[in-house]
């Protein structure tokens, strides 16, 4: 279960991590991310990096991701996507344990 949870995670981190990059987008690199995304993960959980275009289709298509901001709280409080829920990088394992199971989760 564990592991599903940070398979989501990660993905979700991916695609809004994709926020920060120039529109023609087309892949990710790994080395401009936190090192939390970065570390050594069990074989059965893969990372996925998706671009914000995907992201939108997913919710169209009716998948309901998790938005999650691991920025900090103060950066929370100034601004941020509709609905998401904070969860500042630091503090997330913390987080991670009352996060939703059946559900993609999107950081950014």
């Amino acid at each position: 279960m564990m592991a599903g949870r940070l398979h989501l995670f990660l993905l979700t981190f991916a695609a809004l991590a994709a926020c920060a990059l120039s529109p023609s987008f087309s892949a990710a690199d790994p080395s401009k991310y936190p090192e939390y995304v970065q570390q050594k993960l069990p074989d059965e959980i893969k990372a996925e990096f998706i671009s914000v275009d995907e992201l939108v289709a997913d919710i169209k298509a009716g998948k309901k991701p998790v938005i999650i901001d691991v920025r900090s709280a103060e950066e929370f409080r100034e601004v941020h996507i509709l609905g998401a829920v904070s969860a500042p990088i630091g503090e997330f394992n913390y987080y991670l344990a009352s996060m939703p199971k059946d559900r993609p989760l999107v950081l950014y």
